[in-house]
């Protein structure tokens, strides 16, 4: 009975399979398991009957970072959890089977099957284990490469390894013509062009950051270089044809962009944006997360104007009988998958309509229309919270007692026990991550750069930020690892020097740089720069990596080390 279960494509294929196709492969995979020993079955039963690194198809097929993450995990477990056991050589003869036959096995009940490069795969076991739910089905009985050229970020060749585990066939070469002449549209052709100066993290979605040594030359990050983050295709819009629903109040409003201009007060604000991963190389450096491996330059500011999401609330309705029974803000983008889902998160309502919290409805930045990467030609704009719930390409907005359901609210940008893992974490245990906390950060000199030791003195540049509205009023930096410290001074514009008035209690949305000058030591060959922020509150950053490391690398907020040799002449 062990056998058969394990080889489940002898059973899955039938009568019919048996008789017209080679099956080779199968039976080979089973003779494998005859071969070895009784107590080598038990151990090998005990690792097929656990959740396997099969989870990480679900990040192909529902383009999920945290769902490719889990199988990632299984994965590196099953390779450390090795077996001993003899194998024969397999023969690399594969059944070939017709389009027809592969659309037919579309269901739990007929077998799941997909095609992917001409190549036939059986992933009806993996389905029963997928922990994105029943999403996957979508590419059922079809090809994988429209969800492939959508979530290029999977396209890599492990994955394309774990993938050849299911492989039971391949596809006529009739059918695989057909298919090749069906070119599918690369989602992201349309995608806006990009300044060169960005590292990019990832291409399709686009992410990337500038370099730190730039990033503090201004308290207004021009809009080139701001950081970019996108999770799907960036959609392309037509102003004059733009419309933002409202729903979920007594009042049905529709507005097109001409009636956010003119409807309604412009209101400017400047506010920093940062992205949850922000730091989440320093978190890969003690124990491997997953996700994108952002440095320190996920994090900008920039001047934002729009109509207020507060005053647009009113006019669809909000009064004090919608306070009684709603509590959230979803907003849905126009960015989508193939699927037809779309970009999601979502706020506390009374974040959203509170006078003091300066939520926008932005469709400029700096001075200018929002940039495609950014949202054009409306994005909501939330000071003081993370990123993922400033939602770009603003397409709905709905005023509802839950909060979004959306992928992005519910099982990601969350922040977990340093220990718990793959196996043991529940998203739903945790909250969604909305306003974030003190950070700062060196951003010159860089880690490993050499300083010369006639010019006495290093000067050392960075930034310093807290979410929630909460102000940086003091920045700490040593040169000896944590030794001795000396205060920065802050710079809160681009006027020069001299100190800047403290913005009204609770709205300070912007980042204040930093900056000390200070002597060398006279014998140190090598300087460990740390830095540290403190907000109003007396919030400050945790001195290590370790205590706060999560399996998603979100809120890395430690101090920043960099190293510097000193040369002598």
């Amino acid at each position: 009975m062990l056998l058969l279960r394990r080889c489940h494509s002898l059973t899955r294929f039938g009568p019919l399979n048996t008789q017209r196709h080679q099956v080779a492969p199968a039976v080979a995979s089973c003779a494998v398991r005859l071969w070895s020993s009784s107590s080598e079955d038990q151990r090998w039963y005990q690792r097929a009957h656990r959740p396997s690194w099969r989870h990480a198809l679900a990040g192909l097929l529902a383009g999920t970072g945290a769902v490719l993450a889990y199988g990632l995990h299984h994965h590196k477990a099953e390779q450390e959890d090795t077996i001993t056991v003899q194998t024969i050589e397999k023969t690399s003869a594969l059944p070939i089977f017709s389009q027809e036959e592969v659309t037919s096995h579309r269901s739990l009940e007929d077998g799941v099957w997909v095609t992917y490069k001409g190549g036939v795969y059986d992933i009806t076991e993996f389905v029963a284990i997928h922990p994105g739910g029943d999403k996957i089905l979508l590419a059922a009985g079809g090809a994988l490469e429209p969800f492939w050229a959508l979530y290029a970020v999977h396209n890599q060749e492990h994955v394309l390894e774990m993938l050849s585990e299911y492989k039971v066939g391949e596809l006529r070469a009739e059918d695989l013509k057909k298919q090749q002449a069906v070119q599918t549209l690369d989602p992201y052709s349309s995608d806006p062009e990009r300044h060169p100066v960005l590292r990019i993290n990832n291409l399709k979605p686009f992410n990337a950051e500038p370099p730190p040594e730039i990033l503090s030359d201004s308290f207004i990050t021009p809009s080139a270089i701001f950081f970019k983050r996108n999770h799907l295709p960036v959609p392309r819009v037509d102003p004059a044809s733009y419309q933002l629903h409202v729903e979920g109040l007594p009042g049905v409003l529709t507005l097109s962009l001409e009636d956010l201009k003119t409807r309604f007060p412009k209101h400017t604000v400047t506010a920093t944006l940062q992205c949850a991963g922000n730091r989440r190389s320093e978190m890969n450096q003690v124990k491997q997360v997953k996700g994108l491996n952002w440095g320190i330059a996920a994090i900008s500011n920039a001047t934002w104007s729009g109509a207020r999401l507060r005053d647009v609330l009113l006019a669809a309705g909000y009064g004090p009988d919608v306070a009684q029974r709603a509590f959230h803000v979803q907003f849905e983008g126009l960015d989508k998958d193939v699927t037809g889902t779309t970009y999601g998160a979502s706020i506390p309502l009374n974040k959203a309509v509170s006078e003091e919290g300066d939520v926008l409805l932005a469709y400029e930045m700096n001075g200018e229309d929002l940039p495609a990467d950014h949202g054009y030609p409306v994005r909501v704009v939330v000071p003081g919270t993370v990123g993922a719930r400033n939602v770009k390409w603003l397409g709905k907005i709905i005023v509802s007692a839950e909060e979004s359901s959306s992928h992005w609210q519910q099982n990601d940008y969350k922040g977990f026990s340093p220990g718990t893992d793959w196996d043991t974490v529940d998203f739903k245990s945790a909250p969604a991550i909305q306003e974030l906390p003190i950070q700062s950060a060196i951003t010159t000199p860089a880690d490993g750069a050499v300083v010369n030791r006639s010019l006495e003195e290093v000067t050392v540049k960075g930034y310093a930020w807290s979410g929630g509205g909460r102000e940086v009023v003091r920045v700490d930096v040593s040169m000896d690892g944590g030794k001795t410290w000396q205060v920065a001074q802050l710079r809160s514009s681009d006027k020069g020097q001299a100190p800047e008035p403290s913005p009204p209690p609770g709205r300070a949305w912007a980042w204040k740089l930093w900056e000390l000058t200070a002597p060398l030591p006279p014998e140190a060959q090598e300087l460990e720069i740390v830095c540290k922020a403190v907000d109003n509150s007396y919030n400050m950053q945790p001195d290590t990596v370790p205590p706060i490391w999560n399996l998603r690398g979100v809120l890395s907020n430690a101090w920043h080390r960099v190293k510097v040799n000193i040369r002598e002449d």
